[in-house]
């Protein structure tokens, strides 16, 4: 068997167990709204990515636990206000679907509609994006082929921006996705039972319309099914999955894929804080043509998550990997782990002014923002797991007056370890801390190099610790101070760096690499 000892050295999160089961989650780390589709033998993912560039990242597996990241359906968005943080806004809950020997994503903006891309390989370009369907309010777009080539589209309502919150629509699309035949038909009102519902997938299964639908809320809500003899219903439902007697909360909102083996199983996310969405996946039965998610521990007829069970059947042992955390930053572009708070510009960054170095060239709030929080310039990743370390090697000595730059982990709340240069010229070591209104430096010191050592220590619960060193043997703590890392606007923390100016661009700075490791 092959257990890949290096991943299950070098991973922070490894969900393998390198002996025919797995522990969830598969992910500990924030891709929310997972769906997930199979072709052949391989297993494809995407996950809501917001304002974050590039956007729509696509996952690979050939098991459905070990995943790899090999792409970014949209490199850069193409829609106005996206050269600034669109917190929250953007792409919400994807669907992924392989028709016609094309892959195809549809996601609904809250803002301006449902949209559209597609691929003929998932690892190479997407289309330009297509808007399907202009509104205010519509999400959680999945498609459906039936058949006889008729091709319809669900989706749900974002209360926000619509007032709805407790229907799903069903309406005929033309086959090649382009545009809606129709106004449709809304198949669930039920504001008793389902006061929230959303993230609806469409599937056929024995003769069957399935609809799967989390309903009540991200934090504790649930999984629904609704079932029915016709695309427009009428539809009966069933709640499948929900915590009950485990610890998992709000288990639901996903995909179901079904395994040549036969075996049918279900990806979804259970909201955990500053971690995010992350990722668990259940086993599933049919029974009376009704999926049984989880196990019935408690005998309420309904299912609730399994901590640890055998690996699906895909009829081979396959390598422990994980998404890519650390980057020596040798190639001559970004590990796809790293997504900024906007679209990039070409003079915030270069691989090749330095080869072996990321070099952030420092750039200039925009006038009147006096806090990180607006940066669209913070190159940063999600928190990979419970625990962790991630480090950095930073050559300061091309900050300009005024500048800085760093380390930082970020949310609603930030904090970032930065080496700034004041206007005699010496360099200072500050701790900052802030949000979208203030910054405070709540600690500082000197520092006669201009190499140093930044590092925070994650802990569980997502607590922070930082330390710095001047040699990279010896590490000193900031004594007494931690940090509690919190969720940004559907997203959780994030870690990453950043230089920045305050007077005026020219300076930067030069990060040898970035490593995370696993902390036991």
């Amino acid at each position: 068997m092959n257990t890949n000892h290096e991943a299950l050295t070098s991973s922070p999160w490894i969900s393998d167990q390198g002996d025919g089961t797995f522990v969830n989650p598969v992910l500990h780390a924030d891709y929310s709204d997972p769906d997930v589709v199979r072709v052949g033998e391989d297993f494809y993912m995407t996950t809501s990515s917001f304002g974050h560039i590039p956007g729509l990242p696509i996952l690979h597996s050939k098991d459905l636990i070990n995943w790899r990241l090999i792409n970014h359906a949209i490199p850069r968005m193409s829609l106005p206000g996206y050269d600034q943080p669109q917190h929250g806004n953007g792409v919400w809950a994807p669907s992924i679907r392989y028709h016609n020997s094309k892959y195809w994503i549809f996601y609904g903006d809250p803002d301006v509609g449902i949209f559209m891309t597609t691929a003929d390989d998932p690892a190479g370009r997407w289309s330009e994006l297509h808007l399907v369907q202009e509104g205010k309010g519509l999400i959680d777009a999945c498609p459906f082929w039936d058949e006889d080539g008729q091709a319809y589209l669900v989706h749900a309502y974002a209360q926000s921006r619509s007032g709805i919150k407790h229907r799903l629509r069903v309406c005929r699309m033309a086959a090649d996705g382009m545009r809606l035949l129709e106004e449709g038909v809304d198949i669930i009102d039920d504001p008793e039972t389902h006061p929230t519902i959303e993230g609806p997938k469409m599937y056929k299964r024995d003769g069957y319309y399935y609809i799967f639908a989390p309903a009540g809320g991200v934090e504790e809500g649930w999984q629904t099914v609704l079932r029915s003899r016709q695309p427009f219903g009428p539809y009966e439902y069933r709640i499948v999955l929900q915590q009950g007697d485990s610890t998992v909360n709000g288990p639901h909102q996903g995909g179901w894929v079904e395994l040549e083996s036969g075996e049918s199983w279900f990806i979804h996310f259970q909201h955990k804080d500053a971690y995010g969405r992350i990722v668990h996946l259940q086993p599933v039965d049919w029974i009376d043509n009704w999926p049984m998610m989880g196990v019935d521990s408690n005998g309420d007829g309904i299912g609730e998550p399994v901590m640890r069970i055998r690996k699906p059947e895909v009829g081979a042992v396959y390598a422990i990997e994980a998404p890519e955390t650390s980057d020596e930053f040798d190639s001559s572009m970004l590990g796809l782990q790293w997504q900024w708070q906007a679209n990039p510009s070409d003079d915030w960054s270069s691989l090749k002014e330095r080869p072996g170095h990321l070099r952030l060239y420092t750039a200039l709030n925009n006038k009147g923002e006096g806090t990180l929080f607006q940066a669209p310039y913070l190159i940063m990743q999600k928190f990979p797991a419970l625990t962790f370390e991630a480090a950095s090697h930073l050559d300061a000595a091309n900050l300009r007056s005024e500048d800085r730059a760093g380390l930082i982990v970020f949310g609603y709340h930030y904090a970032a370890l930065v080496v700034k240069r004041v206007s005699n010229g010496d360099l200072r070591l500050q701790l900052i801390e802030g949000d979208a209104e203030t910054e405070t430096v709540v600690w500082e010191r000197s520092v006669a190099l201009e190499t140093l050592w930044l590092k925070v220590i994650v802990e569980p619960g997502a607590v922070c610790r930082f330390q710095y060193s001047l040699d990279n043997e010896q590490f000193e703590q900031l004594e007494h101070y931690t940090f509690q890392a919190t969720v940004s606007k559907w997203v959780g923390a994030k870690v990453g760096l950043f230089a920045q100016a305050v007077e005026a661009r020219g300076g930067f700075g030069d990060f040898d690499w970035f490593r995370v490791t696993g902390r036991s």
